[in-house]
């Protein structure tokens, strides 16, 4: 079979599927296939369309994600970086200067704390997630340069970083719990629970990051995070409650909404 025979195949296959980009995904898929077939992870074309054909999410398939200006190694089962989420690493690099302490939490794949870093190199970086996969994910993606904890939230944090963080990047899990059987399969088979259930209203976790933030952030620290439009108005409640500041701000481009909250009241002292 020729390379044009390969690639028509590849995209009658993926459209019988349901795949909406089939000739831009088959594509994607050869030059994965391409880039292994010198490797003893060699995976063939027909092969790599069933994994997607089947539902597997396309980045998962090729093993990485462009997101926000890098390129994003991924591992099966861990969650994908989502466009919308550019919004945390363009707000994060307004905040930060080369010699701030910033802190992933809930990383994944380390996909924000690896764009802000390209966006601001210099930076101080550590990052945290519960899922060992994740976690093996980041420190493929973060390398020596950057420190990478296993762990609950701030659980895995060393002690020295309570009352240092400049930024607090905390891409939390915000799908209420009802919802998740109406994600995509893509998201709802192949990603986490972990990274996706947020509890009864999406935003248990941002609530447990909310009341332990204070006590992490520097003086004029801030606290970055994903939410919902119908969140918004719990959200800021929220972080008022725990003693922080808060702002919404809104791309509608990228359909995206973070929560902005700085300490409200600055403690005294030397860091």
């Amino acid at each position: 079979m020729t390379t044009t025979d390969a690639l028509t195949a590849a995209t009658l296959r993926l459209r019988a599927a349901g795949c909406v980009f089939a000739e831009e995904e088959a594509a994607i898929l050869a030059e994965a296939a391409a880039e292994t077939a010198a490797t003893a992870e060699e995976e063939t074309l027909a092969a790599l369309v069933e994994r997607r054909a089947a539902g597997e999410p396309l980045e998962q398939v090729v093993g990485y994600a462009d997101f926000c200006g890098v390129r994003v190694h991924l591992r099966p089962g861990v969650f994908v970086p989502r466009v919308r989420s550019e919004l945390l690493v363009r707000l994060g690099a307004t905040i930060v200067r080369p010699d701030s302490l910033v802190v992933d939490l809930c990383c994944g794949s380390g996909a924000l704390g690896l764009a802000l870093r390209h966006r601001v190199p210099g930076i101080i970086l550590h990052a945290a997630d519960l899922d060992p996969v994740a976690t093996a994910c980041a420190v493929d993606n973060l390398g020596e340069k950057s420190i990478v904890h296993q762990g609950n939230l701030f659980d895995p944090l060393p002690a020295q970083l309570r009352g240092n963080i400049d930024l607090l990047l905390a891409n939390v899990p915000y799908v209420a719990t009802h919802h998740i059987p109406f994600l995509p399969a893509e998201a709802r088979d192949h990603e986490p629970a972990t990274a996706l259930d947020g509890g009864v209203d999406g935003l248990a976790v941002f609530r447990a990051v909310t009341r332990a933030a204070p006590a992490w952030l520097a003086p004029a620290g801030v606290l970055l995070s994903e939410i919902t439009e119908a969140q918004a108005e719990t959200a800021l409640a929220i972080a008022a409650g725990n003693g922080l500041t808060a702002t919404i701000t809104t791309d509608d481009d990228l359909d995206a909404r973070v929560i902005v909250a700085r300490q409200a009241r600055p403690r005294q002292g030397k860091r």
